[in-house]
């Protein structure tokens, strides 16, 4: 038994960095995903696809691991990265943007992202479950956020 638990996140936050510097970092999938939190591993499976592959979570009893692929398409001109999910490819379908805007004294990223995650756990759990699994999801996003705004200098 399984349950979906759809998630949408939203940030917008600026860096004392150049704009290319940005870029250059978050359209090179492997050394942006270096920086994600939790991550076991990335697996390249060719043609700008990635498998994502989460560290485990759970109790002794219950153990979940998120995985999860995705297509990326890097846009230098707009100087955005867009991935899309891959079906079947694990138990969550994620999909989302980076959009990197050259702001002259700082640069101001926006991220997106959207999904769903397939939870092994009987239906009558989710209404305690899901908050938790959003709120999950937000922390590691947020943490990924704080390693980035680390490395290139959040604006002050």
């Amino acid at each position: 038994m399984t349950f979906t638990v759809p998630f949408e996140l939203a940030y917008e936050f600026e860096v004392n960095a150049l704009a290319a510097d940005v870029f250059d970092l978050l359209s090179d999938v492997p050394a942006a995903a270096s920086l994600f939190p939790k991550l076991h591993k990335l697996v390249d499976l060719g043609g700008n696809c990635y498998r994502w592959e989460l560290d485990k979570v759970g109790t002794a009893q219950m153990t979940m691991q998120t995985v999860y692929a995705c297509h990326y398409v890097v846009d230098q001109k707009k100087c955005s990265v867009v991935w899309t999910p891959i079906a079947g490819a694990g138990n969550a379908q994620l999909g989302g943007s980076w959009t990197i805007t050259d702001k002259k004294k700082f640069t101001h990223l926006a991220l997106t992202s959207r999904g769903e995650l397939q939870v092994p756990l009987p239906a009558l759990m989710k209404g305690i479950v899901a908050p938790i699994v959003v709120g999950e999801n937000q922390k590691l996003v947020e943490h990924y956020i704080a390693k980035l705004t680390e490395r290139f200098g959040g604006k002050h």
